[in-house]
């Protein structure tokens, strides 16, 4: 089944079912339970959503504009935009290094930990292992203990265990980055780091359907399941999400609305200040958002940095995927020319990815047409 949004949409009525026509065929070769796509521009904000499919294999709930999807890993994004609202608050910054953050652990404290700062660890150059060390680790899981606990529990073991890797020098994705940059915005403000996100990011952008983990309830199937590499729907529960504690790097879910506002607000960024209700992100800012000191890759602090014909300009497009191995998604930006595109299924695999690979370069078409008859 196929459903437009109808709210906040300026589609052109002729052309929005012919891309929802081609995105339905698309998750019906690709065996997907559902699918959803959005383009969204500088100017407009949300120009389209189209959903197809149904909420889990094998039933009878249609998805629908409105439903949220879990965004794995473009969580990443959100925890870098979130540090640099508390870097402009002037309670963090990139610049400080573990050493001053963690003056209690000077005497454990792996020196070659001691001078990295924000910088390293959001754009994995912190020598992080790819596997997190604590991840199997059942103390870890207790659940008498709060997400933010943990995480105070997880960054002892890593900054006192050294790293993998050299700093600075070598590349390798790692969650546990990302965990450390949440709970420094913690330790630097003294409240979650699910609280940070609900009111300096979330509230102010107006995505009131953000939460964290698997979105909806066990009860009755009132938004999407993720689903395991058997095909089967997992309910929401412990076993449908990564530990919350792992929050920052990888565990937000959203309607395509509201991550479409989160996209717009990079897209906006890009070319000017941008309020985010009684913060201003600088430009500047973005700019180390968008661009890290580190290439090869290129990856900026919660995005990655890629060259592409079409998208304008100097050809720089920011893209990252995120999956739970029970969703997958992914977010293509093109600031020169002031459109993303975001695909999302509750599926995972080399299909699925394929198949929402597939689904962007369709709405990538979407967009050319548009701006083709403008």
């Amino acid at each position: 089944m196929f459903l437009a949004a109808l709210a906040l949409l300026s589609i052109p009525q002729a052309s929005a079912p012919d891309l929802g026509q081609e995105l339905d065929a698309l998750r019906g070769e690709a065996k997907l339970p559902a699918l959803g796509a959005a383009l969204v521009t500088r100017e407009g904000g949300l120009e389209g959503v189209w959903v197809s499919g149904t909420r889990r294999a094998g039933g009878s709930e249609a998805v629908t504009a409105d439903d949220r999807w879990h965004l794995g890993s473009c969580t990443k994004a959100m925890t870098a935009t979130l540090v640099a609202l508390l870097v402009e608050r002037g309670d963090l910054s990139l610049e400080r290094t573990l050493a001053e953050y963690f003056p209690e652990l000077e005497d454990d404290l792996d020196s070659d930990f001691a001078d990295l700062t924000l910088v390293e660890l959001m754009s994995h150059r912190a020598g992080l292992a790819g596997q997190s060390p604590w991840f199997g680790q059942p103390e870890f899981h207790d659940p008498e203990l709060t997400p933010t606990e943990v995480r105070e529990r997880i960054a002892v073991l890593l900054l006192t265990e050294g790293p993998r890797l050299e700093p600075r020098k070598a590349f390798q994705y790692a969650n546990d980055g990302f965990i450390l940059a949440g709970h420094l915005a913690e330790r630097a403000t003294g409240k979650t780091w699910e609280e940070l996100m609900r009111t300096l990011l979330f509230e102010p952008l107006g995505m009131t359907s953000a939460g964290f983990g698997a979105p909806g309830t066990a009860e009755r199937c009132d938004e999407p399941r993720g689903h395991g590499e058997d095909g089967k729907p997992i309910e929401p529960g412990p076993r449908a999400d990564n530990p919350p504690a792992l929050g920052p790097a990888g565990t937000v879910h959203a309607s395509l609305a509201d991550w479409a506002r989160f996209a717009r607000l990079h897209l906006q960024g890009a070319v000017g200040d941008v309020q985010v209700g009684a913060l201003t992100l600088r430009r500047a800012t973005f700019e180390r958002l968008h661009r890290s000191p580190y290439t090869q890759p290129d990856c900026g602090l919660g995005w990655v940095r890629e060259t592409r014909d079409w998208a304008g300009g100097d050809g720089a497009m920011l893209w990252h995927n995120g999956s739970n191995t029970m969703w997958y998604c992914l977010v293509r930006l093109a600031p020169a020319r002031g459109f993303a595109t975001l695909v999302t299924t509750n599926a995972y695999g080399p299909g699925p990815r394929a198949a929402v690979e597939k689904a962007a370069d369709l709405v990538l078409g979407e967009f050319e047409r548009r701006s083709a008859s403008r």
